[in-house]
Formats: structure tokens, sequence, C-alpha cells
């Protein structure tokens, strides 16, 4: 089998590149910096250079792949991110067609069935329509929670004011989800491609209010007092546009935490609620002692 991987050597592309070699098949991944994708390249696989807005790229890189995991990479230059991520979604969406391209593994996200007021997850509601709209391909858009490493971004608040928090999590669960649980289960769709139509797939790895994340966290880093604290919809903007974070990324973040806090975001998730996967918060809290004790 042939395969096209997008995302570079990513926390998610990589693993699954590597598993798909390893089980003999051919691989091709597509990413922005050659020397990114070297120590793939070292291994076996085929590499295509370019970027995922050049739609010419796009086609030439997916023709004669039997299947494709998409990805949006992130762009944080961009002065209308959600625009950014529904452009390449149907980049991705035209060059499929092209190719009659017949699988096709989707990373969307939790909150991608609203199609407003969920931040950089709204245009991913525009990705999995592009997608959903080919007539011939099977489609599994993988929906994973907040990603674990997010949490990265709570260092500035804990060193400076010795508190973490967002404009959400103070009675409600955040649902959270490890990148390699993510990889492991793209990976068996991929292998198996037993899906049809379209289709989607929720992934979690661990589910917990904000003061249990709190508590964790601080246990992990000493710090057994850490509260969180659930900020406004303007404190949390500011603070992040403070902390170097462009306007446009602080101003989609703090609408996604909008949604978390109202229950919308996470609404279809309670509804098709998965298992859980293996990956729990006390183990990604160990990553998150060593990040702090280097900063």
């Amino acid at each position: 089998m042939k395969y096209v991987i997008t995302g570079g050597a990513g926390h998610i592309s990589k693993p699954i590149t590597e598993a798909l070699l390893k089980a003999g098949h051919q691989v091709k991944v597509i990413g922005r910096n050659a020397e990114h994708l070297s120590e793939l390249k070292a291994k076996g696989v085929e590499t295509a250079i370019g970027s995922v807005e050049d739609p010419a790229f796009v086609a030439q890189a997916f023709a004669g792949a039997d299947a494709v995991y998409t990805m949006v990479p992130p762009n944080f230059a961009t002065n209308d991110l959600k625009g950014h991520i529904a452009k390449v979604g149907k980049i991705y969406a035209d060059a499929l067609r092209a190719n009659k391209t017949k699988y096709v593994v989707n990373l969307s996200s939790v909150g991608a069935h609203m199609p407003q007021g969920a931040g950089p997850v709204s245009g991913l509601f525009l990705v999995e329509k592009a997608l959903n709209e080919l007539p011939d391909a099977n489609v599994l858009h993988l929906r994973p929670a907040y990603f674990y490493y997010n949490l990265f971004g709570q260092l500035p608040l804990i060193k400076n004011m010795n508190l973490v928090g967002s404009n959400f999590g103070a009675n409600e669960k955040l649902v959270m989800t490890d990148p390699s649980d993510i990889a492991e289960v793209a990976t068996e769709a991929l292998l198996n491609l037993d899906f049809k139509g379209k289709s989607v797939r929720y992934i979690a790895s661990d589910e917990r209010t904000g003061p249990e994340i709190a508590n964790v966290l601080g246990n992990a880093i000493g710090k057994p007092d850490l509260q969180w604290v659930e900020f406004t919809d303007e404190q949390a903007v500011g603070g992040m546009i403070q902390a170097g974070l462009p306007e446009e990324l602080a101003k989609n973040y703090g609408e996604m935490g909008h949604a978390i806090h109202s229950g919308e975001f996470s609404r279809d998730y309670w509804e098709h609620r998965p298992n859980l996967s293996r990956t729990k918060l006390e183990d990604f809290a160990q990553q998150f002692a060593q990040a702090y004790k280097s900063n």
C-alpha cells in the first residue's frame, strides 16, 4: 500500500509514518523543511518538500496514494486563522478528488461540530465539510480533545503568579488527549482501512476539572497548593497577548475557551463518549515537571 502523510515529522505524523514503514508499506511524508524530515528519509521514507497552501504541489504529492492522512499545520502569522484552516482543507479536498483517493484519515478536533464560536476548531468544521463532499472517498475524522502539551502554556503563570487557569475549567471537566494516543488510533485506522463512508471517532486520554489538573501538576512540580483560577474572557485573551501570543491566535483561543466553559464545545463528545486511552494526566505531569525545572 502507498500512504501519504501530511504534518511532516510532528508529534502525531512521525509515529504514524514509522509504524506504516515498519509494516512494510510505501510512505511519503509532506513537510516544509527538508532538514526536519532527514531522519525519516534515512529510514526509507519518501519526502515531498513544499507548502500545503500550494494546490499544485498538494495534488502532485497525493498522486497514487491508496490512503492519505490529513492535518492542517499551524500558521501563527496569519490574520485569519479559521480562513487559513478552511483554505488548506479545500486544497486537500480538491487534491483528493483529482486523484480519486479512496481512504482519508483526517485529524480534526472535539468541537468540530460547531460551525461558529469554537475558535480555530470552527475552521476544522469547514475542513470536515469539504472532505465530506468527496463523493467516492471513505473519510474518517479523528476528533481528539485538548492536547496535554497545551498545558505547557501554563508555565509562565506558575512562574510569575503561582497559579494555573484559563477562561474555563473551574467546574466543568476538560477532556484531554496525548498525541501518542492519537497516533495509535490513526495508525490502526490506516493499516486496517476498515472505515466506510464518512465517519467520526473521538479520542480522549483523560477527563479532569481545572482544580484536579492544578492538583496533579502542582504535586508533580512540588507545589501541592497550586490553584486553578478561572479568568474572564477578556482577562484570558489579554493575558495571552501579554505573554507574547499573536492577537489573532489569542482571540481564537479565547473563543474556544468560552465554548468549553459553556459546554457546547464538548457536547457532541459527551453524546458519543469513547473509551479513554491509556495516557493519563499523571503520566503527562512528569513531562510537565521536567519542563518546569528547565524553564
